[in-house]
């Protein structure tokens, strides 16, 4: 009897003929590889075109010839870029706005994640409710811009960085990593007799790097990528972000005194030209992810979940 049932047991567990395993490879794992390789596909393709636009001759570009590669090869684009100071400067007003907004964002998000830890906060559960709120309703562009106004924050650089220097969504993702750290290396400290704030920088910064290095990377994307804010808030050109000069550029403002807008009465030099010009803006961020992809997984499933 147990032999049969075994050799019951062993059927059962054949892969069916067309479903199971091929050679060694899983059905399941064929069709997630192909949906993967579609995804991948439809994301690089736009990057790949404008990348060849950018790397292309004039007249392949009014041609409409270039699609994934480029056509009589050609670095007058970029040239006209890295020529004009208004981008450089852009480029280093913004890189700088990045990084501080982004060290900026962290501290405020660690300032309001880790207080919550404390069973014994008062209003914790109000302040909770209270933050959670501030996800689904917002004021509004109107009532933001009148604040902005009333703050003295209007044309300035800190409105780059201030309105938008807490996420509640990362400040929750900290929170619950916060939460998975053992309590009983808080309570030893505090026996010890380390203060509220050395509990807070030798233990739990520490050991939460990949979690400080996703939302680093959430920030940092966010900032670079911004435009719309200063859109709203912001009018001297020398307060222009890299991607506020593209906007104006793709969208051929005349009144901006742009150094290479003679590029655009040029046949087919202005398609090139602002190919280039997105390229210069996306690939410095693109150069990150990289470096902080190991502790992009690990710190976004941590951090998702409450253990």
């Amino acid at each position: 009897m147990k032999k049969k049932t075994s050799e019951y047991e062993d059927n059962i567990r054949k892969p069916v003929r067309g479903f199971g395993k091929l050679n060694g490879i899983n059905g399941g794992d064929i069709i997630c590889t192909i949906i993967c390789l579609i995804v991948i596909v439809i994301c690089l393709t736009p990057m790949l075109h404008l990348l060849a636009k950018s790397l292309s001759g004039s007249s392949m570009l009014i041609q409409h010839k270039v699609f994934l590669l480029p056509k009589d090869f050609t670095l007058d684009s970029y040239a006209y870029v890295f020529k004009d100071p208004k981008y450089i400067k852009s480029f280093g007003f913004t890189t700088i706005i990045t990084v501080l907004s982004c060290v900026l964002s962290l501290v405020m998000t660690t300032l309001c994640a880790y207080p919550l830890l404390f069973p014994k906060l008062k209003g914790r559960g109000v302040i909770n409710l209270l933050i959670t709120i501030t996800m689904f309703f917002s004021a509004g562009t109107i009532p933001n811009y009148l604040l902005m106004k009333d703050l003295g924050l209007l044309d300035t650089p800190l409105v780059l960085m201030l309105p938008y220097c807490l996420s509640v969504f990362n400040m929750i993702i900290l929170r619950n990593f916060f939460y998975g750290i053992p309590d009983s290396l808080r309570e030893a400290a505090e026996i010890d007799g380390a203060s509220f704030f050395r509990i807070l920088v030798t233990i739990y910064v520490p050991l939460s790097k990949p979690v400080y290095a996703t939302l680093a990377l959430f920030y940092a994307v966010g900032r670079w990528n911004g435009y719309s804010d200063a859109l709203m808030y912001v009018k001297t050109q020398d307060y222009y972000p890299l991607q506020l000069l593209i906007y104006y550029i793709l969208n051929n403002i005349n009144s901006l005194d742009i150094a290479t807008q003679e590029g655009f009465t040029t046949p087919g030099l202005g398609i090139g030209l602002r190919a280039a010009t997105v390229m210069f803006s996306t690939i410095p961020i693109l150069c990150i992810y990289p470096w902080l992809q190991r502790y992009f997984i690990h710190g976004a499933t941590m951090g998702a979940v409450k253990e």
